[in-house]
């Protein structure tokens, strides 16, 4: 039997939010079965290059279509029409993708599938006049529309869309075998981050305008000022990461701001922390909000979030705008809360991992 390959359509393969689903997925497929190959605008290897081609995937680089869109569309056709793919996959908020699939179908691919990342666009203002002059071809192109909230289906496919079957929601489902609490691996977590009695807060995201790291570094000085013994975790990487540490400094913050980077033991972060500060100004369904779930961790985050993040009673909504309001939800956790496995939980509402591979292989495979 002849392994099936799909293409996927990618600006990079960094560490974000649909790279790293992608991944997620690609890891635990059965690949004497099926196989998964890259598209990506970039000529940089990105940070999940080695292991997608140790793990037998191809990466084709193309330009970007903000430099070259006929360059790019037409070497996307050929790449599709010399490796015979029947099955083509994009993943973004940005209506520019239905371009890639139409040049997809024009090389040959049977299956064009589109998951909307994101429940908003934070490209340049170019990019969002191209986005409202072609958005219609988001809803008409593809023939498998997915995405990981409703809030995120309908920005990308219309209202309604989900409700009449016209998108599918594929959740962003967790490794429970990884993503799973208990009191001595928290312990033997901040241990190992060197941390004693501390009050950690942690966001865990890139430094990028979407995350409202300025507002979160506004909360975190309210808290710092009452409960002297707190630090924040920013984990993640970004062109705003030099404003952010330049505001973190004129605050006096810089000895309980820690700047991890790109890391690859978030689970370890997670369980070590007391508190997930989450001021998104919107998402389409944040990973990082799923994983502290997972990890029994509290998350205070904002309303602008569509509220299907919200899976477990761990997870407070606030509005932006008042950093000592959140400061104030926030305070309280310092004092502890029981923290409990919740595999069980996510297992039964099909947040686990394996739940969401049986479902990316019937949309994105057709089986």
């Amino acid at each position: 039997m002849s392994v099936k390959r799909l293409l996927c359509c990618m600006s990079c393969m960094d560490v974000g939010g649909a790279e790293t689903f992608l991944m997620k997925q690609y890891r635990r497929l059965d690949r004497e079965k099926y196989q998964m190959d890259f598209c990506v605008n970039v000529e940089e290897r990105g940070a999940y290059d080695d292991e997608i081609e140790a793990l037998g995937g191809r990466i084709f680089r193309i330009p970007p279509k903000t430099k070259d869109p006929v360059a790019c569309l037409t070497s996307l056709r050929k790449i599709v029409k010399d490796n015979g793919y029947e099955a083509v996959f994009s993943s973004s908020a940005k209506s520019g993708v239905a371009l890639d699939l139409l040049a997809a179908k024009a090389g040959g691919a049977k299956r064009l599938i589109h998951r909307s990342s994101s429940a908003g666009d934070d490209g340049g203002r170019v990019e969002r006049l191209l986005g409202t002059v072609i958005a219609p071809l988001t809803k008409i192109v593809p023939d498998v529309k997915l995405a990981p909230s409703v809030l995120a289906a309908e920005f990308c496919f219309g209202k309604g869309c989900v409700e009449k079957g016209r998108a599918h929601i594929l959740n962003n489902g967790i490794d429970t075998d990884i993503f799973s609490y208990s009191d001595e691996f928290r312990a033997e977590s901040r241990k190992t981050l060197g941390l004693d009695d501390e009050f950690i807060l942690i966001h865990v995201g890139r430094f990028v305008g979407v995350k409202n790291h300025d507002f979160l570094i506004d909360v975190f000085e309210q808290v710092a000022n009452a409960h002297p013994n707190s630090k924040l975790v920013l984990v993640g990487v970004g062109d705003l990461e030099e404003k952010i540490r330049t505001k973190v400094q004129k605050k006096e913050l810089s000895d309980k701001v820690l700047f991890l980077g790109a890391r690859k033991d978030i689970p370890a972060l997670l369980s070590a922390a007391d508190v997930l500060v989450f001021p998104s100004f919107y998402e389409g369904m944040p990973n990082a909000v799923i994983e502290a779930q997972a990890l029994s961790l509290q998350c205070i985050v904002s309303d602008k979030i569509t509220a299907e993040c919200r899976i477990t009673d761990l997870v407070e909504f606030l509005p932006l705008g008042n950093a000592k309001q959140w400061a104030e939800k926030i305070l309280p956790l310092a004092d502890g809360y029981e923290r409990k496995n919740m595999t069980e939980h996510f297992k039964k509402i099909r947040y686990d991992a394996q739940s969401t591979l049986d479902d990316f292989v019937k949309y994105c495979f057709g089986e």
